[in-house]
């Protein structure tokens, strides 16, 4: 468990940091831009070494928090790209509830990770609503195109959520703005010829 003195440490530093997690064998890269009493916010740095928007842990799955060993390569690396680091957003860090409100206000298209029901699928898709207990989506699908049902999240099962990637800005681009939770849900344009071509293989859902 990363503790929230660490987290504050690294970002007061600008040290970039890797760990690992306890639902995932790999390793995740970073800088540390908000910290809250039980999540944080990390910018991603992806193993292309570039920039790839955000993810919000939670402290209690950190584990190996150390700072970044091959910092100096991964930095020079990023500079003589010119990246420019994404601009953090104001979001409210304080619970999961809050995150998700402020975060789907500020990006179009969230991936949220459950990791503990099903750790091989996350769920992307934009925010149409957020209670006191669960999250409903508008998902959308691999090749761009919208679900017509709207799907509903337990915010207790909610170990990750990643926002402003490279992928979700993808789907974005090809699927646009999301229906409305009771507007017409047929997709149109690129979105609708990619949708004839191409089923989607990814959550199974229809």
């Amino acid at each position: 468990m990363a503790t929230e003195e660490e987290l504050r440490g690294f970002m007061r530093r600008r040290r970039m940091v890797r760990f690992e997690r306890r639902f995932d064998p790999h390793s995740t890269t970073g800088y540390v831009v908000g910290v809250g009493a039980h999540l944080f916010l990390l910018v991603h740095i992806d193993d292309s070494i570039r920039f790839d928007g955000f993810q919000v842990h939670r402290h209690r799955d950190v584990r190996k928090l150390r700072a970044e060993p091959n910092a100096s390569f991964l930095e020079a690396a990023l500079k003589r790209r010119r990246a420019v680091r994404p601009a953090k957003p104001r979001l409210r860090l304080h619970d999961i509830r809050q995150l998700i409100r402020a975060a789907g206000r500020h990006f179009p298209l969230l991936a949220i990770h459950r990791e503990q029901v099903d750790p091989d699928v996350c769920q992307i898709g934009a925010v149409m609503d957020v209670g006191e207990r669960r999250v409903t989506l508008r998902e959308i699908r691999p090749d761009g195109t919208w679900r017509s049902e709207l799907d509903h999240y337990a915010l207790r099962e909610i170990t990750r959520v990643d926002f402003g990637g490279s992928y979700e800005d993808a789907l974005h681009v090809v699927g646009g703005r999301a229906p409305p939770a009771n507007g017409p849900q047929q997709p149109t344009g690129a979105a609708a010829n990619l949708a004839a071509r191409r089923r989607s293989r990814w959550t199974g859902k229809e």
